[in-house]
């Protein structure tokens, strides 16, 4: 099958790889860069776990082609973290026991930093708001909530 040459960053890097124009950049960042964090749920955008941000926005990255990113800049879970030091958000989801089994917290950290990215101190309904698109069926969201409050107030 015939191959595209596409050039983006992802967490800080300059990347060029060669993808099919077929290929969603969930496979992209799971298969050829070895990026897990991001997991794939549901394939049709329904359930958030692999919410990226591209270009600043949270995007589900199962209906993205590789294809359609050259020039942009992707950020994963894996680039939150960063010399060994977990991201505000990170801990604050450890310190408000906002993780069961752990599936969607990727997705839901990456929507919340997408919001924070452009509103530092969002209203309780803002961040509601921003979750819409990621689902949990673990922690009922309280703690979830609670969590991105807690950043808001640093």
């Amino acid at each position: 099958m015939h191959k595209i040459t596409v050039t983006f960053m992802v967490n800080g890097q300059i990347v060029t790889l060669e993808v099919s124009p077929k290929e969603r950049l969930i496979d992209t960042l799971r298969e050829q860069l070895k990026l897990t964090g991001t997991k794939e749920g549901c394939s049709i955008g329904e359930c958030g776990a692999c919410t990226v941000i591209l270009d600043g926005k949270a995007v589900c990255s199962c209906l993205i082609l590789s294809g359609q990113i050259g020039g942009s800049e992707v950020l994963t879970i894996e680039g939150l973290e960063i010399d060994g030091e977990l991201d505000s958000l990170q801990q604050a989801f450890i310190d408000h026991h906002a993780i069961q089994c752990g599936f969607c917290t990727p997705g839901m950290l990456m929507s919340a930093k997408a919001l924070l990215i452009h509103n530092p101190h969002p209203s309780r309904e803002e961040i509601k708001t921003a979750l819409e698109g990621n689902l949990c069926r673990c922690t009922g969201y309280e703690q979830i909530i609670e969590a991105i409050e807690s950043v808001t107030k640093e």
